[in-house]
């Protein structure tokens, strides 16, 4: 509930606009398996992409990341949604496992690092730029609330895994981004087994 709260103090305070910040209840998630929370500011930031549909609409997206979160929960058996908040092509950002919890979205790198990922496939296009501004904003908001670090590097999920994520066009445009990691990212120690 607190996430919630400072989620929400935040879009509150004009880094983003309430209305494009949708909460858990309001998509309808599931609860939860099991929470495990991480020390923040994080200074890593992952991009992914769904690979999967797109959405437009608050109504679509909804549905869309009640598909994602079954498909995770029943189909992969984790605890919940991987990501830390989603991206629409309506330019909202829906609340995942928020801004505390390890994710279950870059293996390796769930505990010292927050996943966005941009519903749909961005291989052969880019995502609209609702949705690139959203994901900039959100961004922005974490370094305002003290989640994510000022000096915070990005990558895309590729740049420790083998996969096409977060899709061809989407990749090319965030290694223009100023916070692109242009070395291969190195993880802090840990203890976890994130």
């Amino acid at each position: 509930m607190a996430t919630y709260i400072v989620l929400l103090l935040c879009f509150a305070r004009g880094v983003m606009s309430c209305d494009n910040a949708v909460t858990r209840d309001q998509w309808g998630a599931r609860p939860s398996r099991g929470i495990n929370l991480m020390s923040t500011p994080v200074g890593f930031v992952f991009i992914h992409h769904t690979a999967m549909s797109y959405c437009f609409d608050q109504n679509a997206c909804s549905q869309e990341l009640r598909v994602i979160q079954n498909y995770h929960m029943d189909n992969r058996s984790w605890d919940d949604l991987g990501y830390n908040f989603l991206i629409g092509e309506d330019g909202r950002v829906y609340e995942a496992r928020g801004w505390d919890r390890i994710g279950a979205h870059t293996y390796g790198w769930n505990d010292v690092a927050v996943a966005f990922s941009i519903m749909g496939n961005f291989n052969d296009r880019l995502p609209n730029d609702k949705a690139l501004t959203a994901l900039k904003n959100v961004i922005a908001c974490g370094i305002k609330m003290g989640k994510i670090t000022h000096n915070y590097k990005m990558y895309g999920h590729r740049d420790v895994r083998q996969t096409e994520c977060p899709g061809n066009s989407l990749y090319a445009l965030i290694k223009t981004w100023d916070h692109f990691g242009h070395t291969k990212p190195i993880k802090p120690t840990s203890s976890s087994q994130y």
